[in-house]
């Protein structure tokens, strides 16, 4: 059998790819397994993102997530990646807003105790100052603007934002900002493909969309939906179900429950003998 081959995602490696090589993959992914599916499939970047509020553990929103929850996943995908995919974790609602100190403990203990390279923050030019102590800190930041789910209340739901002039503007003095405070990429979510592309035209460093069009450095999905885990009425107009997850573990469960209560599993082939130890 060909041993696995194990590849390395670095940071420098994906700055370069703003100006060549192939676009980003960023996927999300909450325990051991999900980081060995990513391993073995590649994927640049995991990100134990704070949507585990909604597709692990059943919530609403994002907002009732801890650090504590996102350290416990963490821990986890980092031991079935392996050290390959860049691993980021999101700071969840509250570890970062308060004061730049909290920022800089929450999101360290991500970075020592959960094995994260780099941590990612919501939030546009009121946050540069955070970002930039975190940097000098030496942790590295992935931004986030556009629609940002920590500010599902204010922003009235789930909603495309950038769509007139004044909020476009904004959103390139967000980029614009964060990029001067030090981040190394940015995600861009669910805004117009023309501004997406406008941004990723003028920073310099790589831009991850989604729900942003085709014209970013790269794209992200959660692992749910993606897989076809997720129910496919609630999904964004712009996800793509790449598979059929559930309906194959279904099937799987509904044979497993037949074939017990048929009595055909475990045949006597697939049981110990009374002389195996």
């Amino acid at each position: 059998m060909t041993p696995e081959r194990l590849f390395t995602t670095t940071i420098p490696g994906l700055q370069k790819r703003k100006h060549g090589g192939p676009p980003i993959a960023m996927v999300t992914a909450y325990d051991a397994f999900h980081g060995r599916l990513l391993r073995k499939s590649e994927i640049d970047i995991a990100l134990v993102g704070d949507s585990l509020g909604m597709v692990v553990q059943g919530n609403a929103s994002t907002l009732s997530v801890t650090v504590d929850d996102i350290l416990y996943h963490t821990r986890m995908v980092s031991r079935g990646l392996m050290g390959t995919s860049l691993l980021v974790s999101d700071m969840p609602f509250l570890s970062y807003q308060p004061s730049v100190e909290t920022a800089i403990r929450e999101a360290g203990r991500l970075i020592k105790e959960g094995g994260a390279q780099a941590v990612k923050l919501e939030g546009g030019e009121a946050f540069a100052e955070t970002i930039r102590r975190l940097t000098l800190s030496m942790i590295p930041v992935m931004g986030h603007i556009g629609l940002l789910p920590q500010r599902v209340h204010s922003m009235g739901g789930y909603k495309v934002q950038g769509r007139d002039k004044e909020a476009q503007d904004r959103l390139m003095n967000d980029a614009r900002s964060l990029v001067q405070a030090g981040i190394f990429a940015l995600v861009i979510e669910g805004i117009p493909w023309e501004l997406a592309r406008r941004i990723t035209e003028e920073i310099s460093v790589p831009t991850i969309g989604i729900g942003a069009g085709p014209h970013t450095n790269g794209q992200v999905l959660v692992l749910h939906d993606l897989l076809g885990w997720s129910e496919a009425e609630t999904l964004p107009r712009f996800v793509r179900r790449f598979g059929q997850a559930e309906e194959a573990a279904l099937d799987s469960l509904r044979r497993f429950r037949l074939e017990v209560s048929g009595t055909t599993y475990p045949s006597l082939e697939e049981s110990y003998s009374e002389t195996e130890q």
